[in-house]
């Protein structure tokens, strides 16, 4: 049985569609074992593809304007989508049934500092018509690092990917009062990413065909179905709040059944990292992306 290494950036439940072809079995089928890892923080994962460590890995599309603005050629080729959506939520202290982004205005929020999170939200406070600058940022760090200071009292709000929202509401730490996602709409959020080489390997179709299967799982079970599946990788996290947030994102419509990543959604990551000043050009599909090897 052929091996191949998956390697995350972030590891959380937003990332089920690739959890689950480890968790459901669909790598097994496709006669691959694997074994998987997650970056070290401040480590780029496209460094385990450069080094060998890793076959797959779960990144972003906007990974590669980081190469393509040095004028070099990214080393990992995105060739499959993981979310269509932005995952994120925004938390509050309290329950605000009539929570509106202006709130956010003068308010402390416990946010990423930098990144693809940072220039989403940034970008969703703009279609929400509300001045990103006149939110009070708190950044502590990583994602532990912001539930531990929202939790300790910091901040009004806290952004945060699921599954950490939906236990603080568990714990009556928190209320989840927005969503980020449908601020922005459909877009190239999250990926795989592998070299090129790879990608024209026996092993890259078995494995696409392993995803793909996935996918549509993904869309066809219950949220209580794929948590218990998967619940020995959230040994921290309560089944009750995985459940919730694989329901959540199902709902979200993030793990859309297609396994490519479509130009029509790069086209708005494009609109995104030009509006925050990330990027001063627009690059081509072809630059960062390709499609799926077999399908």
């Amino acid at each position: 049985m052929s091996k191949i290494h998956i390697q995350f950036t972030l590891f959380s439940a937003f990332y089920t569609p690739l959890i689950s072809t480890m968790s459901g079995g669909f790598l097994k089928q496709e006669g691959l074992d694997f074994e998987w890892s997650v970056a070290a923080p401040g480590t780029s994962a496209v460094e385990a593809i450069e080094n060998g460590t890793a076959q797959v890995i779960q990144s972003a599309p906007s990974q590669g304007f980081n190469s393509l603005k040095k004028g070099r050629q990214p080393v990992a080729v995105h060739f499959a989508q993981v979310n269509e959506m932005d995952g994120f939520f925004i938390t509050g202290r309290e329950p605000d049934p009539a929570f509106d982004w202006r709130k956010l205005e003068g308010a402390e929020v416990v946010m990423f500092k930098a990144g693809q999170p940072n220039a989403m939200f940034r970008y969703a406070c703009h279609k929400a018509a509300i001045d990103y600058n006149k939110i009070i940022a708190i950044t502590p760090g990583g994602a532990d690092a912001i539930d531990a200071a929202f939790r300790e009292g910091q901040g009004q709000y806290v952004q945060q990917q699921g599954p950490y929202p939906q236990q603080l509401e568990l714990d009556n730490s928190g209320t989840i009062v927005a969503q980020v996602g449908p601020q922005i709409g459909p877009n190239a959020f999250s990926s795989l990413a592998a070299s090129r080489e790879w990608l024209a390997t026996d092993e890259a179709v078995a494995f696409t065909r392993a995803y793909a299967k996935t996918r549509r799982y993904l869309n066809e079970v219950s949220a209580a179905e794929i948590a218990s599946a998967q619940a020995a990788y959230f040994p921290d996290t309560d089944p009750k709040a995985l459940e919730q947030c694989i329901d959540t994102y199902q709902k979200l419509g993030c793990w859309t059944p297609h396994v490519e990543i479509t130009e029509q959604a790069f086209e708005v990551i494009l609109d995104i990292f030009q509006h925050t000043g990330s990027i001063t050009e627009r690059y081509g599909y072809d630059q960062v992306c390709a499609k799926p090897p077999g399908l």
